[in-house]
């Protein structure tokens, strides 16, 4: 699919400045970030309406982008047997 978007020159600088950072060209960088502010409006299918509000992660989302994820960390505790009590 092909899709011509107008842009000012200072919006141009900034997306070929970013896409040479990148080492990418920047038709495949624009389009990369068309294609991910796509999938990030999707809705939820999992969501009773269909709709989550703008910026906002699903608990999966939430979990699935954690900055722990693949650190094989063990969150276990000891049991709390409580306190005793004189009755």
């Amino acid at each position: 699919m092909t899709i011509e978007v107008e842009l000012n020159a200072k919006t141009q600088a900034l997306l070929a400045a970013r896409a040479a950072a990148r080492n990418m060209d920047l038709r495949v960088y624009a389009a990369s970030l068309l294609e991910q502010a796509a999938s990030e409006s999707a809705p939820d299918p999992s969501s009773a309406t269909g709709q989550r509000s703008s910026g906002r992660k699903s608990l999966a989302q939430l979990f699935a982008d954690s900055p722990f994820k693949g650190l094989d960390l063990d969150f276990e505790r000891d049991a709390d047997l409580g306190r005793d009590l004189a009755l």
